[in-house]
């Protein structure tokens, strides 16, 4: 064998090794499409921990925020669906945003491989301090008899868990808010201190420590059906006079569609392991939060039946964008 043909059949062997390399070679990328310091902030960074620990690779947190979630889950549906780059997506933007946004590019079941249900949480409704309502009856009653001054509500923004909690709240009661979206809970909880809202929609790990401490904001009541171990003395909507409401915020990770299955497989398997471990449970257990349990096509039927819940909501209501 000649010189040039040994070296040519080296470095065919050589590319061929590194082709054949296991998932992942390199870091994977999570993109989590809302504001540092929110709910979905702090359920993208426990995943990403966890799924480097499964993984035996460095994982890596990039904010993406923007127009509900849809800016950052478009980057990751046009991203190379080879697994280094996946997606924290969110109730708000695999079951609602269709809806509401007429232009939005993607779509959630076109463009993304489902691997795993991260998360679910309670939403939350508190007031300030110094809101003379103690109780979830006592908001009720201030509604409809606010007549044309409606109450207002803030949310981490339009389409969000929060803002679709706040509306399906409003059609089972028969009242009418005022919603005033903002961009995280870092501009909507200074709003309502300062009383430039009288409500706040939340999911509970944004507001449960402010909720527990009492100096500044006051919780009403808990959209789940059962309490938080976290906040005990809040009780949920149901118990506070609104009979079967039971509405909780889920957050799930998702790979581009396209993704080779052997890569999807990987993923699956170390988020399954990842939320097992202690300190996901543990730290979802401090932060008012379930670890999640649906994997893959489970996953994609789930998100089915939320769409059809919320998607009938949105329509009834006539929420858009604007």
């Amino acid at each position: 064998m000649t010189r040039c043909r040994f070296v040519a059949l080296s470095a065919c062997l050589f590319a061929g090794c590194v082709f054949a390399q296991p998932f992942p070679n390199h870091t994977v990328t999570v993109v989590v499409p809302y504001p540092a310091g929110g709910a979905a902030d702090m359920f993208g960074r426990t995943i990403a921990q966890a799924l480097e620990e499964a993984l035996k690779q460095t994982v890596i947190v990039e904010n993406r925020p923007g127009a509900g979630g849809s800016v950052g889950m478009t980057y990751v549906a046009r991203a190379k669906p080879d697994g280094y780059t996946i997606a924290l997506g969110t109730i708000g933007t695999q079951s609602i945003n269709q809806f509401i946004y007429p232009a939005l590019n993607i779509d959630p079941v076109r463009d993304f491989e489902p691997i795993a249900l991260v998360s679910t949480t309670p939403n939350v409704v508190s007031v300030s301090v110094t809101s003379p309502w103690k109780n979830l009856q006592d908001v009720i009653d201030a509604a409809r008899a606010a007549k044309d001054k409606k109450l207002t509500y803030g949310t981490p923004g339009i389409g969000s868990s929060p803002h679709l909690t706040a509306e399906y709240f409003a059609a089972v009661t028969g009242v009418e808010l005022l919603h005033i979206p903002f961009k995280g809970v870092s501009g909507s909880f200074p709003a309502l201190v300062g009383g430039q809202i009288d409500l706040l929609f939340d999911n509970l790990p944004g507001t449960v420590n402010q909720i527990n401490e009492g100096n500044r904001i006051r919780g009403i009541a808990l959209t789940s059906a059962e309490r938080s171990p976290l906040a005990p003395n809040l009780p949920t909507f149901a118990e506070s006079g609104v009979k079967g409401f039971d509405v909780t915020a889920w957050f799930a990770i998702y790979a581009p569609k396209g993704t080779p299955k052997d890569v999807m497989d990987v993923l699956i398997e170390a988020a399954r392991k990842g939320l097992k471990s202690e300190k996901i449970i543990k730290t979802y257990a401090a932060a008012a939060a379930n670890p999640g349990q649906l994997f893959g096509p489970e996953l994609a039927a789930f998100e089915q039946s939320e769409r059809a819940k919320w998607g009938k909501l949105i329509k009834d209501k006539g929420i858009k964008s604007e």
